[in-house]
């Protein structure tokens, strides 16, 4: 299911950047090139379209993202447990030599 959502989410996207270089930021965009002054209905549902294709894609992106990230499952902590050396103790099970030593010289 995961694996569904990702490439959703991709072909969104993808599709998303095209619906977005199509527009002009100033107004013109797509819908200029097939309007003219005798069809101003036209140029209004091209750009109703393009707004809403830029929304819905936007929408599909963040809603499929939000859901994927709900469903990936968090990462169970590793539990180490401690070496025999960690211990104190060496391999053969007796215990270290030498441990923690005073200081030399100090407190005489």
């Amino acid at each position: 299911m995961e694996a569904l959502f990702s490439i959703i989410i991709m072909i969104a996207s993808i599709l998303l950047v095209f619906v977005v270089f199509i527009q002009n930021p100033k107004g013109g965009g797509l819908s200029s090139d097939f309007g003219s002054a005798h069809q101003l209905g036209g140029v209004q549902k091209t750009n109703d379209f393009i707004d809403k294709a830029t929304w819905s894609l936007a929408g599909v992106v963040a809603v499929l993202s939000i859901i994927l990230t709900l469903r990936m499952k968090s990462p169970e902590p590793v539990v180490q447990e401690p070496t025999q050396v960690e211990q104190g103790q060496t391999p053969s099970g007796q215990p270290a030599q030498g441990g923690q030593k005073a200081p030399a010289g100090k407190g005489k």
